[in-house]
Parts: structure tokens; C-alpha cells; sequence
């Protein structure tokens, strides 16, 4: 269906050295696809995302769940990718599926998503439509607030009695990195994977061009197994941890977001009132934990 590499010619340059040569050479180059994709409900367009393709139907299911229009998997009835331009179906933006790998011959570009929910599901609020490309570097960055997102939050992350050693928190960066096979082709795609806190156990792991992609790929699978909410489990991201990554998490119910990177003030600042606990810098057997750290076992705590 949709491709999640491709391949580019480009020139590769050596700069001189004082012990070798410099060189030009052509040569071939593997890329992370990037392509458009609109989330539609009942037929209604929802958004346009940038992701890389390839578990779109568990990026949407995650995406509504981020958005609090789903939280049961059996709230979710089906999904079917419409037409590109010139099939008669989904043409409202021909310029987005232009983009897509099939769009020239005038087939199927699979950059349209339509999922149908059950019965008695409220369908999403028409206002909150976004109208505008959902970046693969910013996500629907600013979305909502901290009160909306406990609002609107089904689940309770802060009194989840998880307990996490610190020792396989540190394992955590290395045992994902060794999973993304896309980002070892490419260095371009970011990756989420979910853990079982007590015992490490990888449960499922997404690759993207976004990071926020690629953690509603992991929701979705989530919601789709019928596995929330998602106690007892730690988020590893490959990048840094932003307010919407932590929103992202809480509305799952997820109780640990790790990140190898920084967090912002804001995660912080809604991870600490909703109750997650939030890890940042966690590289080579070190990590910050900015709120929460009753949650981190075997840290030894050092006055300061």
C-alpha cells in the first residue's frame, strides 16, 4: 500500500583531509517517504497529517483518541481508504493527492482514510476540524489546554500504581533504537514504543516522519487490541518530549512518557498536573525525571 522508503540519486561529497582526498561521487540514497494523509469521519474531512505511510487505520484510531472522540475499541466500527483524483471519490483537495505514489495514473493514492464508528458514537464536533496540514514537525501543536485535556481525559494516570526500576528505564533507548528498521535505512524517522513497566517486555513499536504520528500509530494499535487504558506501561520516544506528547499519553492512560531528549515547560508543566510521570535525557544509564520520580525504583536520591 503505501511505501515507507524510497530511493533518490544523489552526490555524495568528501571534503580534503590531510590524510585523504576529497571526492564527489553519485550515488544512491534511501529517503523516508513523507505523503498527506486526510483523516475523514462519516465522510466529513477531520484533518490532514503529514506521516509516513503504511498502520494509517491505527494512526487515525490513535488520533481519536487523542482527540477524546474514542476510548473502547468497539467504539470504532471500520476504515476504508478512498479514491485519489480521477476515481470519483475523495477529490476535494487534488492537490494534496498529487503527492501520492499513484496519483499520476489517476489511482487509488490510499492518502484518504474514512472510518466509520459504531453505533451511538458521537461523531466529532464539526469546530474542531482542522483545515490546515498537521506538520510532521509540530503535530496539531497548541490544540487543546491543560484543562481541556482533563476535562476530556477518560482515564486517571495519577493513580496508576506503576513502579518502574531504574535499570530497565536505562535499557529502554537501546532496546528501541534496535527495533527501527526504517530509521537505519533512512536516519530520518522518529519511533515510540510500548513498554510493560515491570518487566520491559516491548509490546508494540511505530516509526514516522512525525513524532506525534508516531505515538498515535501506537495508541491506535492500542485501542484497537482493546488494551485501554494503557496502566502499567512506560512511552518511549525517540526525540524529545513535548506538551502534546504528554496529552497524547494521558488520554490513553498511559502513566510513564520517557524521552532521550528534552522536555518543554509546558510537558512538564501538564505532565506534573496530571499526575504522569515524565523522563527526559534518559541516554547512556542516566536520566532526568522531572515529575513524579516515586514511580522510578533503585535511584539513589543525592541532596543538592
Amino acid at each position: 500500500m503505501g511505501r515507507i522508503t524510497t530511493r533518490k540519486k544523489v552526490v555524495h561529497i568528501t571534503v580534503p583531509r590531510a590524510d585523504a582526498e576529497g571526492a564527489a561521487v553519485r550515488r544512491m540514497d534511501n529517503l523516508a517517504v513523507e505523503e498527506p494523509l486526510e483523516i475523514r469521519v462519516s465522510g466529513a474531512p477531520l484533518t490532514v497529517t503529514m506521516r509516513t505511510p503504511g498502520h494509517d487505520v491505527e494512526l487515525a484510531a490513535g488520533f481519536l483518541v487523542s482527540e477524546g472522540v474514542i476510548t473502547h475499541h468497539d467504539q470504532f466500527a471500520s476504515a476504508i481508504h478512498c479514491g485519489g483524483p480521477g476515481t470519483g471519490g475523495a477529490a476535494a483537495n487534488p492537490g494534496v493527492y498529487a503527492l501520492g505514489a499513484s496519483a499520476a495514473d489517476g489511482g487509488n493514492t490510499y492518502n484518504v482514510l474514512d472510518i466509520t464508528l459504531a453505533p451511538g458514537t458521537p461523531l466529532p464536533d464539526p469546530a474542531r476540524a482542522r483545515h490546515s496540514y498537521t506538520t510532521s514537525a509540530c503535530g496539531v501543536c497548541g490544540s487543546a489546554s491543560i484543562e481541556q485535556v482533563a476535562t476530556t481525559s477518560a482515564f486517571d494516570v495519577s493513580g496508576d500504581e506503576l513502579e518502574v526500576d531504574a535499570a530497565i528505564l536505562a535499557a529502554l533507548p537501546d532496546e528501541l533504537r534496535s527495533r527501527q528498521e526504517a530509521f537505519e535505512k533512512t536516519g530520518g524517522l522518529h519511533a515510540a514504543g510500548l513498554y510493560d513497566a515491570a518487566t520491559g517486555e516491548l509490546l508494540v513499536v511505530r516509526e514516522d516522519v512525525g513524532r506525534h504520528n508516531a505515538v498515535d500509530k501506537v495508541v491506535g494499535w492500542a485501542v484497537l487490541n482493546g488494551r485501554l487504558p494503557l496502566s502499567g506501561t512506560v512511552l518511549q520516544v525517540s526525540g524529545r518530549a513535548s506538551f502534546e506528547l504528554v496529552q497524547k499519553a494521558v488520554m490513553a492512560g498511559i502513566p510513564m512518557l520517557s524521552a532521550v531528549s528534552a522536555p518543554s515547560s509546558l510537558a512538564v508543566e501538564m505532565a506534573e498536573s496530571m499526575g504522569l510521570t515524565l523522563v527526559g535525557f534518559l541516554r547512556g544509564g542516566s536520566m532526568n525525571v522531572y515529575t513524579r520520580p516515586d514511580r522510578v525504583r533503585d535511584g539513589v536520591l543525592v541532596p543538592v
